[in-house]
């Protein structure tokens, strides 16, 4: 005779099979990580700022084994809306991440994107940085306060290179310091490139007078002597050989600027693969080698997680929204 199963024995063993099954699915969750290649997208194209951060991400994973394999995926055009979409299209796929720069921000606010970084997984802070002002070596400008004096006397009278797109973060660290020493800055000439390096040979090959960038663009070219830095948007002097750099305060101007590198992933991505993506970056920030190419690159180490990130962002969106409002290039505010 076989023997009789109470109730109760069955509610039991019930309870504990569902409860070993959600252990196992939680334990696999927890211990997710990349098993194929994934791609670090770029807005830009190669040798602009956000592919040289890309590409150094890629090697200290690499050579410190924190994630392998990784491939840079260069997607320009579009002031970054054909990366943006491309992302767009592996929703909850992790194996997708994105460079994020200010012009995800900025491209909204004026109304040349749609997209937000509400619409993808926010992953990370990297670093800040600060955005430098330069002309060629024989340029008649000498100075940042020859500069603000030639706009002021005639707004559109030189041509100035920004990547990637109207109103965005390079086109925002000399907006603002004009602004700030009375240039009437809807009337400049503004020129945009796909990426910074590309804005720089602009400026190299006498197709614009002007060049706005930031350092990463700009370090080869500084021991050439070929260019010379006007003024950057810093609150004080840079250290080492940047020292000589005045403010854009020092030369009539009371502006300052930091734009800022971060990542987000693609929009779904479970809470489990967003928190390996926050280790991975966490560990970065971390090693020497990353140290190393934050300081040769005069930049600010700021890593921060997801959830941290976002509410960064959002505090720069209503500051840029601002900002770009009394500029006169705001269109929209959410």
């Amino acid at each position: 005779m076989k023997p009789r199963i109470g109730r109760t024995s069955l509610l039991y063993t019930a309870v504990a099979v569902g409860w070993m099954a959600a252990f196992a699915c939680g334990k696999t969750q927890a211990q997710w990580k990349p098993d194929r290649v994934t791609e670090l997208i770029v807005s830009v194209a190669p040798g602009g700022n956000q592919d040289q951060t890309a590409r150094a991400i890629q090697r200290v994973w690499q050579e410190s084994k924190i994630v392998s394999p990784t491939v840079v995926v260069n997607k320009p055009g579009g002031g970054g809306a054909i990366a943006y979409t491309y992302l767009s299209q592996h929703a909850s796929d992790p194996y997708y991440l994105m460079i994020l720069a200010p012009t995800l921000l900025t491209n909204r606010i004026v109304g040349t994107g749609t997209f937000n970084f509400n619409d993808f997984t926010p992953i990370a802070m990297l670093f800040n940085e600060y955005v430098f002002v330069s002309v060629r070596a024989d340029s008649p400008i000498r100075t940042g306060r020859e500069l603000i004096q030639r706009l002021k006397e005639t707004p559109d009278a030189l041509s100035v290179a920004i990547a990637t797109a109207i109103g965005n973060h390079i086109h925002m660290g000399i907006a603002l310091p004009m602004k700030a020493a009375g240039v009437e800055i809807k009337h400049m000439k503004i020129v945009t490139f796909k990426s910074s390096g590309e804005s720089l040979v602009a400026l190299l090959g006498g197709h614009v007078d002007v060049a706005a960038s930031t350092f990463a663009a700009l370090s080869p070219l500084v021991a050439t002597g070929k260019i010379r830095i006007l003024g950057v948007s810093a609150p004080q002097r840079l250290a080492g050989r940047l020292a000589g750099i005045p403010t854009w305060k020092e030369e009539g101007a009371s502006a300052v600027f930091d734009s800022w590198r971060g990542v987000v992933g693609a929009k779904g991505v479970s809470e489990a693969q967003t928190k390996f993506w926050e280790d991975a970056f966490e560990t970065l920030s971390r090693t020497e080698d990353w140290q190393r190419d934050i300081e040769k690159n005069f930049r600010v180490n700021h890593y921060l997680n997801g959830r941290d990130a976002r509410r960064y962002w959002n505090e720069q969106y209503k500051e840029l929204t601002e900002a770009l409002t009394e500029l006169g290039l705001a269109k929209r505010s959410n």
